[in-house]
């Protein structure tokens, strides 16, 4: 109960309100076309019951939501076009459709009749492309919104004033600032600021203030401790920044951590009965996916063949480094030219990579060239959801380049995972240093019913080729390191913490099956 608390709070207002829309449509819909049948009179909850429609409807409206989900049309922070929503909303309603068969076959009971699921497939899909269109725009222009203060002048809250978007602060709205003690120019960089506030209570009610965020770069002496504990006292919430913008970005700000808040925070990943849980987890759903992808399996194990010839490799393995710095073989299928590393140098794949073959393309494109690394879940060497894995070579480099990087070790990697619905395909280390951000949240909250969530959106980076579209904007590449945190450099040969040494060559080890 406590995870699904803490995930309706960060889902938010306007995802909530987005889903209520939806759910009465898909319910109402069904209930009215049975209404408008001769002899039929919905009076009554028994009146529903007696003419069985209840249950079927029920059932039609969580696989519409369900739908939905997956293509990422309920995330707080989403400005997609019209068009893509309209492509998205499709999308949705065949996964709709696919979802109410399948149950239909288990459960005939449920079975809505086509003259019912039909108007109210449509029903829904138009209702939830106009939710977007009408509702979206009307939270963001409405008085609803938590009023909150930024208390600080510096870099920290430079980063609460560079969420301006209507959709970065669809959940918030800065009502203004108040000044530390010694703080420097009133401006939070070249934008001058809103009214300047002070930590009266009296003054922060006329304002109806619902939150405080603290945002001062320098707390030693700097933080009016007891001015900040009579208020909270008094009922208004005192947020520090980086717990602020982990709630409304869905990321942990790198460059604004400390270690010690790390070090404090409480993460469901190394409980033992949530490690049983994803593991049983892992293997149930690991085994029904290989049976069902085994055609698109063997499909692209064909293209790859007729493309390269017989006698190139369909899968390779490739070391990669897991759970405290494991190094296991991965598998995947074999996306470029056999000889893409004949130097022996292992490379970044770039976006437009020339080594990439015209089939290998359309594979990592839908992500099919990840498929092999089922085995991989099913073995123990990786997780459904979780960081991504990295080769040796690039995790040492990484680690020496971007502090807290082997902290992401902590978890067995993931065939999908919270980063790679917010960001699209990582190919150098400013992008891995905005990747390691989103899979820093991951950790920290890490639990069942959020893997579902990414699980079920995950279908959104297959149908798309990547999840940023609907996620709202973020990091760009180029981020400076961490204020207070040095950047660390290995020496050749240092093994991970935890974990055993890693190799010194930076040879690709891939193996042709």
């Amino acid at each position: 109960m406590d995870s699904i608390s803490a995930l309706l709070r960060r889902v938010g207002r306007p995802a909530l309100l987005l889903a209520l829309a939806d759910c009465l449509i898909a319910l109402g819909v069904p209930l009215l076309v049975v209404s408008l049948k001769p002899g039929v009179e919905l009076v009554s909850i028994a009146g529903i019951r007696a003419i069985g429609v209840a249950g079927p409807a029920l059932a039609f409206a969580g696989c519409a939501l369900l739908g939905l989900l997956s293509m990422g049309l309920y995330r707080a922070r989403q400005r997609a076009t019209r068009l893509e929503t309209v492509v998205r909303v499709m999308i949705a309603g065949v996964l709709t459709l696919l979802g109410c068969t399948v149950l239909y076959v288990l459960w005939p009971a449920l079975t809505l009749a086509p003259g019912i699921l039909l108007p109210a497939l449509l029903a829904t899909g138009v209702g939830a492309y106009w939710g977007r269109q009408w509702l979206l725009p009307a939270i963001d222009q409405s008085g609803g919104k938590r009023r909150i203060v930024v208390l600080g002048l510096g870099k920290a809250a430079r980063r609460i004033a560079g969420l301006r978007r209507k959709s970065d602060q669809r959940r918030f709205k800065i009502v203004g600032y108040i000044a530390e003690p010694g703080a420097g120019p009133q401006r939070v960089g070249q934008r001058r600021l809103g009214p300047l506030l002070s930590l009266d209570l009296e003054a922060l009610r006329a304002q109806q203030v619902d939150e405080i965020v603290v945002a001062v770069d320098d707390r030693r002496g700097g933080l009016p401790v007891e001015s900040l504990l009579r208020l909270k006292l008094a009922g208004v919430p005192v947020t520090d920044v980086i717990t602020f913008l982990e709630r409304e970005t869905g990321r942990i700000e790198l460059d604004l951590l400390h270690p010690a808040w790390l070090l404090f925070q409480h993460s469901r990943h190394t409980e033992i009965a949530y490690g049983l849980v994803k593991r049983c987890f892992d293997v149930l759903l690991g085994l029904f996916l290989l049976l069902l992808m085994s055609p698109v399996l063997l499909l692209a194990a064909l293209a790859i063949a007729m493309e390269s010839g017989w006698q190139a490799p369909v899968l390779y393995r490739q070391e990669r480094v897991g759970l405290q710095g494991r190094i296991f073989r991965l598998l995947k299928f074999r996306s470029m030219r056999p000889d893409a590393e004949i130097d022996g140098k292992a490379r970044w794949a770039a976006d437009r990579d020339g080594r990439v073959t015209r089939v290998g393309h359309w594979l990592r494109r839908f992500r099919i060239d990840e498929l092999p690394q089922i085995w991989n879940i099913i073995r123990g060497d990786m997780s459904l959801v979780g960081p991504r894995p990295e080769r040796p070579e690039f995790v040492r480099e990484l680690s020496a380049r971007i502090p807290l990087y082997y902290y992401r070790l902590s978890m067995r990697p993931g065939l999908g995972g919270w980063a790679q619905l917010n960001f699209p395909y990582g190919a150098s280390a400013d992008d891995a240093r905005v990747k390691l951000n989103y899979d820093l949240y991951y950790i920290k909250n890490a639990n069942i019913v959020l893997d579902l969530l990414i699980l079920l959106q995950t279908a959104e980076v297959v149908c798309f080729g990547r999840g940023t579209a609907m996620a709202g904007r973020h990091p760009g590449p180029g981020a400076r390191p961490a204020a207070g945190i040095a950047t660390r450099t290995l020496p050749p040969g240092s093994p991970p913490p935890g974990g055993r040494q890693l190799p010194d060559e930076s040879a690709d080890r891939r193996n042709a099956l």
